[in-house]
């Protein structure tokens, strides 16, 4: 008669009866603290990122509040009709300029509508500092290779901008300026004329949350703050 012999790695022939059948139900204390150790770290990481969504979510919620999504209408559809009359009754009016504005940021566009806008502060600079200044701005952030906000130009008005920039004048931008004017009129205009911002506008019916990309690091129209028109700077 054969008989079967079982080794259990866990008996020490040393320890009590009680401690030996005490490890074999339970385990050792220390696997029992390492596994807790492992569900307690998982736990952590399990609320560390609930913490972290929820910040996401707050932030999103105060840039919402802060003026990223469109704030209630106060245009009056008879206003905002007008706009539909022409591109450059769009442009002339503040609000049909910033809802414009928002519209070409949905579809990724907006440095072109930045550009015009900077060309029109531009323009309107009085002291030589001033157009120096301003004119290396524009020139690095829209027109040059690789440019952070580079706007569609042909090579020609980019090659004479270029040419000119170390000695610009308030008429350096015109030619490109109305260049994107034009690309902004037949086409980009057009569909901001189909779209939900402006057909809600129309109808008075308060604006919509509009899908927002998160933008890089990159120029836009408020960086001019930082250069003030005010000809009292340059005194």
């Amino acid at each position: 008669m054969e008989t079967t012999l079982i080794f259990f790695s866990q008996l020490n022939m040393c320890e009590s009866k009680e401690k030996t059948f005490f490890k074999l139900i339970h385990g050792s204390g220390k696997e029992e603290s390492n596994e807790s150790s492992k569900i307690s770290t998982k736990e952590k990481r399990n609320r560390l990122s609930l913490l972290v969504q929820k910040v996401e979510l707050h932030k999103d919620t105060d840039s919402n509040r802060s003026g990223l999504l469109p704030k209630e209408t106060r245009v009056s559809p008879e206003e905002a009709v007008k706009w539909g009359e022409s591109f450059d009754k769009l442009l002339s009016h503040r609000d049909g300029l910033d809802a414009f504005t928002k519209f070409l940021k949905t579809e990724f566009s907006e440095e072109n509508i930045e550009f015009w806008r900077a060309c029109e502060d531009f323009k309107r600079s009085k002291e030589p500092q001033q157009i120096n200044l301003k004119a290396k701005v524009i020139y690095e952030k829209f027109i040059q290779n690789d440019a952070p906000q580079e706007v569609n130009l042909d090579f020609h008005t980019k090659e004479d901008i270029t040419k000119s920039i170390t000695e610009p004048t308030l008429h350096s931008f015109d030619a490109a300026q109305s260049r994107v004017y034009q690309l902004m009129e037949q086409d980009s205009y057009t569909r901001f004329l189909k779209s939900d911002i402006y057909l809600d506008l129309i109808a008075g019916r308060p604006r919509r949350p509009t899908n927002l990309r998160r933008r890089s690091r990159s120029f836009t129209y408020n960086e001019f703050a930082d250069v003030k028109s005010d000809v009292a700077i340059w005194l």
